[in-house]
């Protein structure tokens, strides 16, 4: 009997834990969410609303990229890459045709030693202080890109980036419009599936947790 019950147990952990793998795969793309959260912003501000372009996002993340390694104790991000690296670093790796590349009217950055779901990392992180949000609010804004990326066993990146540009017509991915396949994190406007933009380490800590609460149960 102790036995079936055991075998019970484990097929309905493996089959929990199933549902979990599949749960941590579809919930979406959080560089697109905080492009929404910028967007209703922008509305409730009454302001023109902005094209997501996934060129500006891919160069976005490759940005963050970057600037891995360089956040202090206090979450503030210690880079600033030159408009070369724009132009000669991130566009290309992005697959950016160059004859595309406008104007980038400003730009965000942000890391916390945690992650933060979209919401929180919008009001704690990249829109803390009058400065950032004023910059979100810029009239001469019409494209905006967002990049996320996490550090093994560090911090998490945000960053935003604001154009001009015309709509459809700049900063223009080739292979119609995929860029070059990201490895990590992940960007705003691709059809490029992401995970959170960041190592699966809250994941198996939660997984950890779990594993050993059902371990726990079992042994009472």
């Amino acid at each position: 009997m102790m036995r079936k019950l055991c075998a019970f147990e484990c097929f309905m952990l493996c089959s929990f834990l199933s549902a979990v793998l599949v749960s941590s795969k579809f919930h979406g793309n959080p560089a697109n969410d905080l492009v929404d959260i910028i967007n209703r912003n922008r509305t409730a501000a009454k302001i023109s609303h902005l094209s997501d372009s996934a060129g500006l996002g891919c160069m976005a993340l490759q940005f963050v990229n970057f600037c891995k390694g360089n956040c202090t104790s206090n979450n503030t991000v210690n880079c600033n890459p030159s408009s070369d690296n724009f132009t000669e670093i991130f566009a290309p790796d992005c697959g950016v045709e160059l004859p595309t590349f406008d104007t980038i009217t400003g730009q965000i950055v942000a890391c916390q030693h945690e992650y933060l779901e979209p919401t929180e990392a919008f009001s704690r992180a990249l829109v803390s202080d009058k400065k950032t949000l004023s910059l979100m609010k810029n009239k001469s804004h019409t494209e905006v890109g967002v990049g996320i990326v996490g550090v093994h066993k560090g911090p998490f990146f945000w960053c935003v980036l604001f154009s001009s540009g015309k709509t459809n017509s700049t900063f223009v991915l080739e292979n119609h419009g995929l860029g070059i396949k990201q490895k990590r994190g992940c960007f705003s406007g691709g059809s490029v599936e992401c995970s959170r933009g960041h190592s699966d380490r809250a994941f198996w800590n939660n997984f950890s947790f779990i594993l050993y609460s059902v371990l726990f149960y079992h042994l009472l």
